[in-house]
């Protein structure tokens, strides 16, 4: 592994009790660590990186992103593989990813080796952390928050970026792919072409709670988002990008500036062109989605993202049509993607894509 000599390291005084690996629940524990370097305009851009033990951040009230909202973050995933190796799933990708949100956001962009790096020694110090159960993971999450206290509408001048890390347990604890039923948002609308849809921003899953609540009350685990323009074009599920199988053919939306560049989405698009399967990547409009179905071509509906990998989709509503998906059961070619996946994340299954890091 190389190093990056300028990070400083803190030792924690005491060390945390490790988690129960079969009561991991998303987000709740952290571990003993955390990575830290801030920026300052007039010291000349991004200085101090350090591992130093998780804990609180000082921030005054009048901090900007409290008030403006200028922060941008990442999601990404540490695996032990059946060697007992540790790695982690496309880091280079989601590193890139976040410069592209920092750059969106008026951010200064942060050096992407130097990240790399101490993303990779921070992992490396905590590799115990990584659980070993299957299906359990260590779920990285970079951001970048801007901490000047300042009041005026203008881009910051200081900023801090941290990289936080939490076990999680398995999305599928039966080990089952469970499908979800979707509801087709009509009323809200999660991005246009030429805001911020395209990028990890608080401020884009902050807008989409109301409508997610609207769908829970309704019996409905997710939205489907439809385009901000027209309102017929179909665009992203929650925080998953989405995919049709229609007459043997694979179709998902094109990227228009609205939609997330997923990771996994990105590693789904590479396995079907791998694999031979006619692929489309284009302008799906929910009437066709429904028109497929009643003619009985829609096989297949599932959501791609970090922490379901893939995720089947059993019914859509939209107004007052319902349908369901090869009879609410999970698909041969969604099983087949994430068996896939996940097979080269937990080390099954040879990586000929050069999408795992290997830390220890």
């Amino acid at each position: 592994m190389t190093k990056v000599s300028q990070v400083e390291f803190v030792k924690a005084d005491n060390l945390k009790v490790k988690p129960d690996p079969n009561s991991l629940q998303f987000g709740k524990v952290f571990t003993d660590y955390m990575f830290e370097m801030d920026y300052d305009i007039e010291e000349g851009g991004w200085h101090d990186p350090k591992i130093k033990p998780y804990g609180p951040l000082s921030l005054s009230p009048a901090s900007y992103v409290l008030h403006y909202g200028q922060a941008v973050f990442e999601g990404l995933k540490a695996y032990k593989q059946v060697d007992g190796s540790t790695v982690i799933f496309r880091p280079e990708k989601h590193i890139a990813r976040l410069n592209t949100s920092n750059e969106r956001l008026c951010i200064p962009k942060i050096d992407e080796k130097l990240a790399l790096d101490a993303l990779t020694q921070l992992i490396e110090l905590e590799c115990d952390w990584v659980p070993e159960k299957e299906g359990t993971s260590l779920y990285i999450r970079p951001f970048v928050i801007s901490v000047e206290p300042y009041l005026g509408v203008r881009p910051s001048y200081h900023y801090k970026f941290l990289i936080i890390l939490s076990p999680v347990g398995a999305y599928y604890s039966d080990g089952q792919l469970n499908p979800v039923k979707i509801y087709v948002e009509d009323e809200f609308v999660r991005a246009v072409k030429g805001g911020v849809g395209h990028v990890k921003t608080p401020g884009n899953y902050a807008a989409s709670l109301l409508a997610q609540e609207h769908a829970q009350k309704k019996g409905y685990e997710q939205v489907l988002w439809l385009d901000g323009k027209e309102n017929k074009y179909v665009e992203e599920v929650g925080s998953m990008n989405i995919f049709f199988k229609i007459n043997g053919e694979i179709y998902t939306p094109k990227l228009n500036g609205s939609i997330l560049p997923g990771v996994t989405r990105d590693s789904v698009i590479e396995l079907v062109k791998v694999w031979g399967i006619p692929f489309h990547e284009e302008r799906i409009s929910i009437e066709d989605v429904f028109e497929a179905h009643k003619k009985g071509e829609l096989e297949e509906v599932f959501g791609t993202g970090t922490a379901a990998v893939i995720s089947p989709v059993g019914e859509l509503r939209w107004e007052d049509k319902v349908i369901t998906i090869n009879n609410n059961e999970t698909g041969e070619f969604a099983k087949k993607l994430y068996d896939t996946i996940t097979g080269i994340q937990y080390g099954k299954i040879e990586d000929k894509f050069n999408w795992i890091k290997k830390v220890k």
